[in-house]
């Protein structure tokens, strides 16, 4: 049975990363448009700190938890790769307000209407927040494992919790990673002249399934301890595709117009994300 302190504090993780996806919208507030280079650098900055993430805490954690060959950690990847990759493909069938919005330079998901979202419609609210439950919730589930070991070793008290250094650093992680995503949704809002805190919410109720992900996670890996290599190894496989399939391919169209596509303005984000997060994690993530 897992404890009700345990699980709020998980939930509680994963609100924080959900109301970060609303940071994305705050430039709004100051100027009417942010630069291809910034938003470039920012994917930047968020796929290196998941990549880091991914290959020096969860893939470092996952071999940590496996006794000889670590066919879990392993088959969790795959599985964690088979599930963006199917749920991608099912969502790039559906078409959920006909957005196919590119404003200003700046790539938005056909799968999601923004302006759907900000409207308030109570049938279009649900057939999106659907979508992203699918699409979302690897990230929430990366946040949920992280916090395997909650009260259970060494770490750093929160609310009268031990919480696993891992499960700070990954929900900082997710954090970063969801303030471009919220970016996105807001530069065609800003386009279609909604307003800021609409925006604000618009971009929150897009990362709205991830603190459900994270204690759907959390409760599994707890009271299944024997399968944490999976665990680990699902979240790792899940966050370095959506790096390699839309963090990429979305910097890129977002700096089509730049030379060299911006590029240069993506890989120094990234080696400055992963710079940051890579000691940290050696620090303080141990088996």
């Amino acid at each position: 049975m897992v404890a009700f302190e345990a699980l709020a504090l998980v939930f509680l993780a994963g609100l924080v990363t959900d109301l970060a996806t609303g940071l994305g919208a705050l430039p709004f507030f100051y100027v009417d448009e942010v630069s291809d280079r910034a938003t470039v650098a920012l994917w930047g900055v968020a796929s290196g700190i998941m990549l880091a993430a991914s290959f020096f805490g969860l893939a470092r954690e996952g071999l940590a938890y496996s006794s000889g060959l670590p066919v879990l950690l392993a088959a969790g990847v795959v599985v964690g790769i088979a599930l963006v990759e199917v749920s991608d493909r099912l969502l790039g069938r559906l078409d959920v307000g006909g957005a196919d919005a590119d404003v200003d330079g700046s790539a938005v998901s056909p799968d999601v209407d923004p302006s759907a979202i900000a409207a308030g419609d109570l049938r279009t609210l649900v057939l999106v927040l659907g979508v992203l439950t699918v699409h979302s919730f690897p990230e929430g589930v990366a946040v949920g494992v992280s916090f395997a070991e909650l009260g259970l070793g060494s770490g750093v008290p929160i609310l009268g919790l031990t919480v696993p250094p891992l499960a700070v650093l990954m929900t900082v992680a997710i954090s970063v990673h969801n303030v471009p995503e919220g970016l996105a949704v807001s530069i065609p809002l800003k386009a279609m002249d909604v307003g800021e805190w609409r925006m604000v919410g618009a971009a929150v109720f897009s990362s709205l399934p991830q603190p459900l992900g994270a204690v759907v996670a959390f409760s599994f890996v707890r009271v299944a301890r024997d399968v944490l290599p999976f665990g680990f190894g699902f979240a790792g496989g899940a966050m370095v595709y959506l790096v390699l399939t839309e963090f990429v391919p979305d910097a890129l169209e977002a700096g089509r117009d730049l030379p060299n596509r911006g590029i240069p303005a993506f890989v120094l984000g990234l080696l400055g994300g992963a710079a940051v997060m890579v000691p940290l994690l050696f620090v303080h993530v141990g088996p």
